[in-house]
Parts: C-alpha cells; structure tokens; sequence
C-alpha cells in the first residue's frame, strides 16, 4: 500500500523507487500483486509515468486512512507518556504546508503530554525570534540561512524540477536548457524567498525568464502550469501530479541543475538544549536517518 501511494504521489515509479529507498522492480512488483488481488488496474502506463485510473482514485482516498490507522497502532507501542512540557516550534509556510503535519501528528502521537506551540513566520521573523527566545527551535528551509548567530541541521534535500502541464512540447524530454525555458509565460512563485532563489540561478544564464505572473500560492501556479498557461521550476516536495481540476502535471529536469530546497531544523547557537528541545532534536534525526550537516 505504502508503494501504492508513493507511486500514486510522484507520478513515476522511478521516483516512488528513490522516496522509499528500495528498487524500481519492487514497487511494480507489489503494484502488478496489489491489482491482482483486487482484480483492477490502479494506473495506466503512459510515456509521461503512471496516471491513476478512477479505481486508483477511490483506491488512494481509502489508501491515507489505512496507512494512518496502521502507523497509529504501530505508534502505541513506542508512545512516552512521560514527556511533557511546552516547546514553541516556529515554520515557514512551505515547511507548515508541505512537510510539517505528518511529523506533528506523529510526534503528537508519541508524546501526547507535549504542548507542541506551532508559529508561522517568515524567515526573517523566525531568525529574531530564535535570536530573542520567543521560540526554542525551528524547521525552515535551511538553504536561505546565513545569519552566523543560529546553528542549523539539514534534514533533507529537495530536487527543483520544472513543471510542465502533460500535453506540453518540454513533457516528452528529459532534460530542458533554460534557453528553450526563457521562450515560455514563466510562473513565479514568491512564498518563502522562492522568487529570490529563482533568480539567483537565473541570474548564471544568458537569458531571463519572461515571467507572466507572481503569485504566494502554489496551488495557482500549479493550477495555470497544469492548464498550459505558463511552467515553472519548483521542489519535488511541494509536487503533485494533478491540479485541483484533476489535470496532469508533468515534471522535467533542467540541464544545468538549480540549487535543492534544503529543509532542516535551526536554534540559537549559544541556547542549552532544554529536553523538550532534545526530543524535537532526536526525532527528526531519527526520522531522517542521514541528515546532512550545514
């Protein structure tokens, strides 16, 4: 099931493969088994990747509920009543909207006499806070971090691909030159210092991107990349295959890469770790198992 909805999510198998760590051949394996032993096809094989079919869809709503319910029994046994008191976690908005809820529902699970107190900042906001002891920690996108007063670990790194609508020119490639890019409506996303981080790689080429649109909502740029109206370069983290009218979204590496989104935690240099703090700490290193040092 778990394979099931990360091929589901990323729109290829190879990528499905890569998130969950494991070989390509052993996620169509448990794919071919899952629709055998429910005697339907879940996806439609497509030059672009997998595409559900309508029984994959009403597969992957029940899919979420099943994999909460088994990841909640499973917590049981791990649970620590004994950690308590309060720790104030401040986040950027990609983070809160694309990475942050399933570590909180988890750790809410596992420790549920924490008060887990959740801000949402910008990063300037989240610098002078740690700085200020309003808050104990936070998980943002470390690669915009230089001030030299805050510490960092970074969790995990996300690759920027550009996103094209499936039916596009660039969707059968397999890698695009910001060339070719700079000759289509660019959509550019503001939230988070994305349009900064934008054009800092821009600014390494010979040509602009002729920008059509700034927007803080990746749910637009999603909407117009996907209805033929522009592309835009965005993380794997913040990617899903549809729109929400239900239209495909196809992804395509750039040929000169672009730097990854880094997400990871951040605290005060010179701050004693409290234990609330050293078990927000222990978790996320725990939950990435390899986290890279910044």
């Amino acid at each position: 099931m778990k394979y099931f909805v990360a091929t589901a999510e990323t729109g290829q198998v190879s990528r499905a493969a890569t998130a969950l760590s494991i070989s390509q051949s052993s996620v169509t394996a448990a794919i071919r088994e899952l629709e055998t032993s429910l005697g339907t096809t879940l996806f439609l094989r497509t030059h672009h990747g997998m595409e559900l079919t309508d029984a994959g869809r009403d597969l992957l709503t029940s899919a979420y509920a099943i994999l909460s319910k088994v990841e909640e029994a499973q917590s049981l046994r791990h649970r620590n009543s004994g950690s308590s008191g309060t720790i104030r976690i401040a986040a950027s908005y990609t983070v809160i909207g694309y990475f942050l809820p399933f570590h909180l529902d988890r750790l809410r699970r596992l420790h549920p006499n924490l008060d887990i107190r959740l801000f949402e900042q910008n990063r300037d906001s989240i610098e002078e806070g740690l700085l200020s002891d309003r808050f104990d920690i936070a998980v943002l996108l470390t690669s915009n971090i230089s001030n030299p007063e805050l510490d960092c670990e970074t969790l995990m790194r996300s690759t920027r691909r550009l996103w094209v609508s499936s039916g596009h020119r660039f969707a059968h490639r397999t890698k695009v030159d910001f060339d070719d890019i700079a000759e289509e409506h660019y959509i550019m996303l503001t939230v988070d210092e994305a349009a900064n981080t934008a054009m800092k790689y821009w600014s390494q080429q010979k040509v602009q991107p002729k920008v059509s649109l700034r927007t803080s909502s990746v749910e637009a740029v999603r909407s117009m990349v996907a209805n033929g109206q522009g592309v835009a370069i965005l993380s794997d983290m913040v990617y899903r295959p549809w729109s929400l009218e239900g239209k495909r979204i196809a992804t395509v590496m750039t040929e000169t890469p672009v730097p990854t989104m880094d997400v990871g935690l951040a605290w005060r240099r010179d701050a004693g770790f409290s234990p609330q703090m050293q078990l927000i700490y222990d978790y996320f290193r725990h939950a990435f198992n390899s986290p890279y040092a910044t």
